[in-house]
């Protein structure tokens, strides 16, 4: 499945679980219908590249025809890849959750898994 799951560089704390989706769905339509979008409103969020269009922050990409990038956009990549690698070790430590490699749950079981799994995630970064 495609989940998408908000979290606070910051802190490390899951802010939004979407809805799950199939494992297929692209990125940029699964942002939007898991309901991730709705949840955070108008708050400024950054993602990988692969939500070009979407009105994230993604990093910047060469242009056709363009050897390499000006200084001040590699700077810009280089503060987003630091934001990010908070993000994805926060995903990664999610997932070591058992209950996901072995999820087979039907209907809302997954969600609800998630949710579940995003409360314990913060319950233990909290303390």
């Amino acid at each position: 499945t495609n989940h998408q799951v908000v979290i606070d560089a910051d802190t490390r704390l899951v802010v939004a679980v979407g809805r799950p989706l199939p494992g297929n769905r692209n990125d940029c339509k699964a942002w939007e219908l898991s309901g991730a979008k709705d949840a955070v409103g108008r708050t400024t969020v950054i993602a990988d590249g692969g939500y070009r269009g979407t009105g994230l922050i993604i990093p910047h990409r060469r242009e056709r025809g363009q050897t390499e990038l000006p200084d001040w956009k590699e700077e810009h990549n280089a503060s987003h890849r630091k934001v990010r690698a908070r993000v994805e070790h926060a995903f990664a430590r999610m997932k070591t959750w058992k209950i996901l490699r072995d999820c087979r749950l039907k209907g809302d079981g997954v969600h609800h898994a998630m949710l579940g799994i995003a409360r314990l995630h913060n319950l233990t970064l909290a303390g």
